[in-house]
């Protein structure tokens, strides 16, 4: 991992959600310095960024996560006893499908 790019990602208020049998994608928001956007970060289960989407509310990236399938883990009572939280270092990767919400594909 030493060769890749690393992505700083400041929230540690982790969504998930379940893909396939023993594969999550998660998610972590970023509001910017001034508070007038944010930035959804999406990443696997090696910590490794396949995708980002901006919104102008946490509120709104709250909502779209909720709609598109994912949960709050801290609010999930199960999800720590079968699940891990992906850990920092988060660095620039690609999805086998490419941006898979950013294009709309996944996202709704």
């Amino acid at each position: 991992m030493s060769d890749e790019k690393t992505v700083e990602i400041r929230s540690r208020d982790y969504w998930f959600k379940i893909v396939e049998f023993l594969q999550q994608n998660w998610a972590l928001i970023d509001e910017d310095q001034h508070g007038a956007t944010c930035t959804v970060f999406f990443f696997g289960d090696t910590s490794g960024v396949f995708d980002r989407l901006r919104f102008s509310s946490t509120a709104e990236v709250e909502t779209a996560l909720l709609r598109n399938g994912f949960k709050r883990y801290d609010t999930d009572p199960k999800a720590s006893e079968f699940i891990a939280k992906p850990e920092p270092p988060f660095w620039e990767s690609r999805h086998p499908n490419g941006p898979i919400y950013s294009s709309g594909r996944y996202w709704r």
